[in-house]
This record gives C-alpha cells, sequence and structure tokens, in this order.
C-alpha cells in the first residue's frame, strides 16, 4: 500500500514536471533553443497565482487561468526582445541570452518583491482524505493530476488538430521550406512560446499550492528537472516530455519512500548523466546523422 501511496503521489508531482518539460521540448522542436529562462516564467506563474488568490481573491481556476494568459505574454516578450534578434547567430551566443534572461527574471523579481518567500493558503483547494483500496489520497492531488492531464490533452489537440498547430508541426520539419508555404515562421515561433509558457504558468500555480511555500528562486531546480524529464523522453517530442516528466516524479517519491530523501534531487541528474551516455536521443527519439 506504501509503494502505491508513492506512485500517486510521484505521478502528481510528475504532472508538474510535465507540463514544464513540455514548454523546453515544444521550443527546442521549433528553433532548436534550450530556453533557460522557462523555469522563471514558471516561477512568475506562481506568483501572479498568489497574487491573484491572495489580493482579488479569486478561486483556484481563475489564478490558474490569469497565470497562464500572463505567462503567454511574457513568453511571446521574452521571445521577441530576447531570441528573435539572435534567429541566425550562433547557438553559444543564444544559450547564454537565456542565461542572461533567466537570471534577469529572478533577480529583477528580487528588486521589485523582495526576496522573501510566500505561502498559499491552504483554503485554496479543499484538502480532504480519500480512501480507496486502502490507500489515502489527497484530494488536492487528485484534482491536481486531473487539470494536468485536461491541458496536456489540450495541447495535444492544438497540435494535431488546429491551424496553429498544422505550422508549429511544419516549422519544427523545415522552416525554409514553412516559409516558402506561405506559413509565418515568426508568428508560429512566438505562438509556440506562448503556449509553452502557458502551461509553466499553469505548473507555477499547481506547485504553489501543491508545496505551499514559493520564492523568486524556486524556478531553478524544478526547471532543471522538467529539462531533465525533456531530454528523458527525447528533447522536441511532445509525448516524451510527457512521459518523461511522470517517470522523473515517480522516481523521485520512490527515492523518498525509501528514505533516501536527501538524494531526490540528485537522482534526477544522475538520470540525465545515464541517458546522455547510453541514450542521447531519449527514450522516444531516434538519433539522427548531422554532416558537420
Amino acid at each position: 500500500m506504501e509503494l502505491i501511496q508513492q506512485l500517486v503521489n510521484g505521478i502528481s508531482l510528475g504532472s508538474i514536471y510535465a507540463l514544464i518539460a513540455l514548454g523546453y521540448t515544444m521550443v527546442y522542436g521549433i528553433v532548436r533553443l534550450i530556453n533557460f529562462a522557462h523555469g522563471d516564467v514558471f516561477m512568475i506563474g506562481s506568483f501572479v497565482g498568489f497574487y491573484a488568490v491572495t489580493s482579488f481573491h479569486v478561486g483556484f481556476f481563475s489564478a490558474l487561468l490569469l497565470a497562464m494568459v500572463s505567462c503567454a505574454i511574457l513568453g511571446v516578450c521574452i521571445e521577441r526582445i530576447a531570441y528573435k534578434p539572435l534567429r541566425n547567430a550562433t547557438r553559444i551566443a543564444v544559450l547564454i541570452t537565456a542565461i542572461g534572461v533567466s537570471l534577469l527574471i529572478e533577480y529583477g523579481t528580487i528588486y521589485l518583491r523582495g526576496a522573501q518567500p510566500e505561502a498559499y493558503p491552504s483554503t485554496v483547494l479543499p484538502d480532504k482524505k480519500i480512501e480507496v483500496l486502502g490507500v489515502t489520497v489527497n484530494s488536492q492531488s487528485l484534482l491536481i493530476l486531473g487539470v494536468s492531464i485536461v491541458l496536456m490533452i489540450l495541447l495535444q489537440f492544438i497540435v494535431h488538430k488546429t491551424k496553429v498547430g498544422k505550422a508549429m508541426r511544419a516549422v519544427s520539419h523545415d522552416a525554409e521550406a514553412a516559409r516558402l508555404m506561405g506559413i509565418n515562421v515568426d508568428n508560429t515561433i512566438s505562438a509556440t512560446f506562448a503556449i509553452g509558457s502557458a502551461l509553466a504558468g499553469a505548473a507555477g500555480v499547481i506547485f504553489g499550492i501543491y508545496y505551499t511555500k514559493i520564492d523568486p528562486l524556486m524556478g531553478i531546480i524544478p526547471g532543471l528537472k522538467a529539462f531533465v524529464a525533456a531530454v528523458l523522453g527525447g528533447i522536441g517530442i511532445i509525448p516524451g516530455a510527457m512521459v518523461g516528466g511522470l517517470m522523473l516524479g515517480v522516481i523521485e517519491s520512490l527515492v523518498s519512500g525509501l528514505g533516501y530523501s536527501l538524494w531526490r534531487d540528485g537522482v534526477a541528474f544522475i538520470i540525465l548523466i545515464l541517458i546522455l551516455i547510453f541514450r542521447p536521443a531519449g527514450l522516444f527519439g531516434k538519433n539522427v546523422r548531422e554532416k558537420v
């Protein structure tokens, strides 16, 4: 029963990693960029949700929607201001810019509001214990998991059934050919950043409710773990990010359940090293030859 309990906790945690990882993998799939500022967009989403709940006294779903919209706008601004001028620059220049944007968001937030942590009110979501087949499950965990699954299904619908999704898939396959076919590549890239950032904002609110405490540097570790999840599933592959996030959450919970709580952060990076050594393309990726 303890194992099942840890699996439930792991899936709830993994769904948060999956939502953040989707942003990494979508952006990489389109522009071959690792957006290291993505973890800080997640942090901004958490604070937007917090202030929506505490200052404007809105409910969970209103705070979630507000955080998603705010982060979508922030994601587009980051892409247009920081990354668009570097479209044809070297990868190292873009990577350094991503790190710079990350630090700007972190310490800009500290400058504006201070470094003190905040805590989500415990009344945002009903906290009831539900017993299923001898396993006690927190109602918050079930609702968080349900919201995460709905958002992932919605993303799959957007990518496979809408005009924007078709444009995203075309640009990820061949940007030049897509441009020749009349697709506005710049707008498609901005839409990708908007969708990925909105998911990160949703993950921020969910994380804040799940763990209660938030602070301006909270995006660093979850952001890196979500990157590990994206690499685990196969960077650039949307189903891979979902599976990678869920797997990472379950592994972390099992490690904690076995009494090795101090290793729960370290295990993510051990997985990253093992994946890069034995299967660099990830679980869902295929090895592709590149001419140098």
